[in-house]
């Protein structure tokens, strides 16, 4: 019997994106731009709050930098870049992050959810790669909801779909700890060590209440049966 959810973001939680969605938001920005684009510049728009969009991240830091684009531009010309032609884009610099077998033995103490940013096809594509047999349900994906994060929209479809049944969310932004936090939602943070302003994120995560902050979902077996 299930003692509850985990719910996971996907992005940097249980796929590492750094060579895949942040290379894109770079690259795009760069098009536009003609400037250099550090990942650190990235992540301390991330860590600012707000920016969970990264086509609209993509957007206004052209916006920022005197770039006048339209939006629609920035999503095709981001979209070229990560997806390619037919998924042979960026997407494909993914890594999967959780060891081999950590996600089946918590699969076996809870029921497995998605709550991400991420649009359907791409959500389902890379789990498809990555992990085929795993079952994750529900899935809340972009098109699934009104109001992106941090509302907490997502989990509040989630927790109504399983009333009753506790809920933990998983996630590596201000604004996965911000949804969990309105959705009343235990969350644990990750900010992986090594990665840019991961100090910075780790005392960001801590202070809008996660649980625990850790390095990557490889250490959340202590935090949960704790």
């Amino acid at each position: 019997m299930s003692r509850g959810l985990l719910v996971f973001d996907m992005d940097g939680v249980l796929v590492d994106v750094g060579a895949s969605y942040r290379e894109a938001i770079r690259q795009t920005v760069e098009h536009f731009t003609a400037a250099p684009l550090p990942f650190e510049e990235i992540q301390a728009y991330k860590n600012a709050g707000g920016w969970n969009n990264d086509w609209a991240l993509s957007h206004r830091i052209s916006q920022d930098r005197g770039i006048t684009v339209s939006y629609e531009a920035v999503v095709e010309e981001f979209q070229r870049r990560f997806l390619g032609e037919s998924y042979d884009g960026l997407i494909l610099r993914e890594t999967w992050i959780a060891r081999d077998g950590l996600l089946e033995k918590l699969a076996a103490q809870f029921r497995l959810a998605v709550f991400t940013g991420r649009e359907r096809a791409e959500a389902r594509h890379t789990l498809k790669r990555f992990a085929p047999d795993l079952v994750f349900e529900p899935m809340i994906c972009d098109e699934d909801v009104a109001e992106k994060k941090p509302h907490p929209e997502g989990l509040q479809r989630i927790a109504a779909m399983y009333p009753g049944e506790p809920l933990i969310y998983v996630g590596d932004t201000v604004d996965d700890a911000r949804s969990a936090r309105r959705a009343g939602v235990p969350f644990i943070g990750i900010a992986a060590a090594g990665s840019p302003r991961a100090e910075e994120l780790r005392s960001l995560l801590s202070a809008e209440g996660a649980i625990a902050v850790i390095d990557n979902i490889n250490e959340m077996e202590p935090v949960v049966n704790a």
